[in-house]
């Protein structure tokens, strides 16, 4: 067995479909102004999949950077986890459809749903998985989500904030002292139906009339989602410093979900965690869910907010509801969006 050995990632890849929506053309179809949206919320533009894209043609994109980033082949994928609330189809899982778009034969593919939270949720399965197995090395963390498939145009609380993206992972074995440590993971199904798509599942099937009550669009009571946040984020970060015996002045990396980048900043400020030193892209992004937190961490590897070594603490929320924390000390692992011509990256701290 591979017992206690360390898993951390190896590289990570991002994809945003090419259609941006600009606050001035949601604000037309809400009912809002386009400088209503950006002072409330802080989202500037947000990115749309096509009308043949689905959930697994965004994730297929992103898996495939990130293996590029890690310079491994797809085929060394043995394992490949989606997170997502947006999936292709009620069943197959969606990550066997983007295992069949990548070719990653090898690969055990599952989806985890967590909502915002997935992608985390996900990353503590691959996580688990991979110490326990000598059979697997490297595993495909994917979050992705298709919100504008299920968006009522005309409900600003939800048009808004809610965009199309992917964002991946691989992970695998790192040196001593590198990878995740101190997940800690949370659910509370008392308040699974104030964020939710109350139709199309087997508790109210589709029909005539949930098509006309928009029964497949995505619901949101703001007010309660508000309130969750600004309890559960706070906690989220206290109780990882804690478990880690840990000051803010510790972390290198704040990367959180990304569900209104106002309060996102607002949050982090009372905290007193520094502005540098908070991940923010929704407003570029919008919320683009369980891919939201996978991105900020891919962003700040990107832009060289990361060297190995840094400490990162991660922290998500989201619909179920669920949240959740872990400690990332970082082992140098490169990131790229699907767009960019794929260079491997030097191998300093990575073990292959």
């Amino acid at each position: 067995m591979t017992g206690e050995r360390p898993i951390g990632i190896l590289g990570m890849g991002t994809h945003l479909p090419p259609t941006v929506r600009t606050n001035d053309e949601v604000a037309r179809g809400a009912g809002v102004t386009a400088e209503w949206i950006s002072e409330r919320t802080g989202v500037l533009k947000r990115h749309v999949a096509g009308p043949e894209e689905a959930a697994s043609d965004l994730a297929a994109h992103a898996v495939r950077a990130a293996a590029d980033a890690a310079g491994i082949d797809v085929a060394d994928i043995g394992l490949l986890i989606c997170g997502t609330s947006t999936p292709d189809e009620l069943g197959p899982s969606t990550a066997c459809r983007i295992q069949t778009a990548v070719g990653a034969t090898n690969a055990v593919a599952l989806d985890v749903a967590a909502a915002c939270s997935g992608w985390l949720f996900a990353a503590k399965v691959a996580h688990d998985w991979l110490r326990g197995s000598d059979e697997i090395r490297y595993a495909a963390v994917v979050g992705v989500e298709a919100y504008s498939k299920f968006l009522d145009p005309t409900d600003r609380g939800t048009a808004v904030l809610f965009a199309d993206g992917a964002a991946a992972a691989i992970l695998g074995p790192v040196p001593d002292g590198q990878g995740f440590t101190q997940f800690s993971l949370g659910s509370d199904g008392t308040l699974a139906d104030r964020v939710l798509i109350p139709a199309g599942g087997s508790r109210r099937p589709a029909s005539t009339a949930s098509l006309t009550d928009n029964g497949h669009r995505i619901h949101m009571d703001g007010r309660t989602i508000g309130r969750f946040i600004i309890d559960t984020f706070p906690r989220l970060i206290t109780d990882a410093l804690d478990r880690g015996g840990l000051g803010i002045e510790d972390i290198d990396c704040v990367v959180a979900h990304q569900p209104n980048p106002v309060l996102l900043r607002r949050i982090g400020a009372d905290l007193g965690i520094p502005p540098d030193r908070l991940v923010v892209v929704g407003d570029e992004v919008g919320n683009i869910g369980a891919a939201s937190a996978p991105y900020a961490l891919a962003r700040a590897a990107t832009g060289d907010r990361l060297r190995p070594g840094d400490r990162v603490l991660l922290a998500v929320f989201g619909a179920g509801m669920t949240w959740g924390s872990a400690l990332l000390t970082w082992s140098g692992a490169h990131a790229l969006t699907s767009t960019q011509t794929a260079v491997r990256p030097a191998s300093e701290g990575v073990l292959r």
